[in-house]
Order: structure tokens, then sequence, then C-alpha cells
């Protein structure tokens, strides 16, 4: 079985590890740019790193097809640049998941084949795609809608201890990222972690550096550019969100039931 994913940043790659170890073949596709935070545990930064190893599951960065079946056998996910979504038109998938978290209604001719997986907002069963997984934190998170829509965005970010809004990093002004500063670096609230042109990114509170978009990368101004994590442990750095791999769970389950796997 071969599930293509659109969009490798933290939800895609839970997803994408999740169907991995179940032993489902998995292709990525990108935007030329990616606009992953959590580049640390995201297979999107392998157009950046060239590979990305992700809790053990590697991924590849390539520019053509010609290379996808090899790197299938091999158990390496590769990542290509894709954004108008063509590699569909080559690969006989058998499911289709959109984990781009654009929040906006997405067209997709519905057949039999490939299965198509909406992520969160944006998405209507029997409409754009068959089965919807809903993403907002709390008692439906990672449930499978087979009927209707996931829950709008509360534009409210999860907790974190008891800490949501200080938590994020938004860009000051608009302009291109130069930071430098690494992923999992314990910082103070007021400490300096780097500029857009010449306004410089302020830590919001005491915590580690959980996520940060990557150099040279123009962003609007209030934009999300990063985040931090107030347990201060840089080791949670190396694991996808617990969110994410809720969502690979009611992933999993769609494809299930929908290819009939279970008894």
């Amino acid at each position: 079985m071969i599930a293509l994913i659109r969009g490798g940043g933290d939800l895609g790659s839970g997803i994408a590890l999740r169907l991995y170890r179940a032993g489902i073949k998995i292709i990525i596709t990108e935007i030329e740019l990616p606009l992953v935070l959590r580049r640390t545990v995201a297979f999107a930064n392998a157009i950046y790193e060239k590979e990305m190893i992700v809790e053990g599951v590697r991924s590849k960065f390539i520019n053509e097809l010609d290379n996808i079946d090899s790197m299938l056998q091999a158990g390496i996910i590769p990542v290509l640049i894709d954004p108008e979504f063509n590699v569909l038109k080559d690969i006989s998938a058998d499911v289709l998941i959109d984990a781009r978290m654009l929040k906006s209604f997405n067209d997709y001719d519905l057949g039999k084949k490939p299965l198509i997986i909406g992520i969160g907002p944006g998405f209507i069963a029997s409409q754009n795609c068959h089965a919807v997984i809903e993403s907002n934190r709390g008692h439906f998170l990672g449930r499978v809608l087979w009927e209707g829509s996931a829950q709008e965005n509360t534009g409210t970010p999860g907790k974190i201890g008891s800490v949501d809004f200080e938590r994020i990093i938004r860009a000051p002004q608009e302009g291109l990222i130069n930071s430098g500063i690494l992923i999992g670096t314990i910082v103070k609230k007021g400490d300096l972690l780097g500029y857009i042109g010449s306004e410089r990114i302020i830590a919001g509170i005491d915590g580690c550096l959980r996520g940060l978009m990557h150099d040279g990368i123009y962003v609007n101004k209030d934009e999300k550019i990063g985040d931090l994590d107030p347990r201060h442990d840089p080791s949670l750095i190396n694991f996808v969100s617990e969110k994410s791999l809720a969502i690979a769970g009611g992933v999993i389950e769609a494809i299930a039931t929908y290819y009939r796997l279970i008894p």
C-alpha cells in the first residue's frame, strides 16, 4: 500500500511515522520553501537538509520521480517539491492524505481510489474527501468523520502546562527571518532569538526553543514563526507531538475501515 501525504510538517510527519511503522509506503510532497516550525521532527526539512531522520525513520529529498521506487524499497521516505500535486498522475496511490492545514476548502475528485483523507477544517466528507480527521484538541481529537466536517479552527494554541498564547513566537514585522539559533536552545524571557529586517525576535517566556521557521523565509507581520516549550526539556524536540500521533491514529482507522482490513 502506498500513501501520498501533502505536507511534511509536524502533523504530516506524525501521520507518516505511524503509517510507515504499520507497513505502508509513504511519499511526501511539499512547497519549495516549507513553512515548518518544528523542523527537528518534520520530514519536510529534508528539502533544506537533503535528508531528514525523524524518530529513526529516514527521508530524502528527491528532484525526480525516477528514484521513488528504489527509495520505497529501501525503506526511505521520498520528499519532493510538488505544490500542484502532479505526482498523483504518475503514482498509483491507495491513500491521499492532505495534512497541509490550509483551513480552506480544497477540491478533490472522489473515486474509489485513492482513499482521500482530509485533516481538519476545509474538508467535508463526501464532498472533497472520503473521511475527515478532527484536528482540534479536546474530546474529539483524532476522530474519523464519514459525514460532515471538522470543527472550525479556534485560533487558540494548545496549552503546555498552563501556557498557551505566550509561548507562540510571532513575526514583529514582515520580512526575511534571520536567526541562526538552534532549536532545543534553552532561553530566558526577553532573550534575542533573531531578526526580521531590523526588528528583533524576542522570547516571550522562559523555555526551550521548540520550533522556528528556517532562515531566509519571507513572513508577514504577526505570522506564527515558532514556539517555546516551558518544560525546559530539550530532548522533547526529537519526538513528534501527541496531537499528530492522535490524528495519525484516526488516519489508520480510516484506511483500515475503508479497505475492510478489520474483520
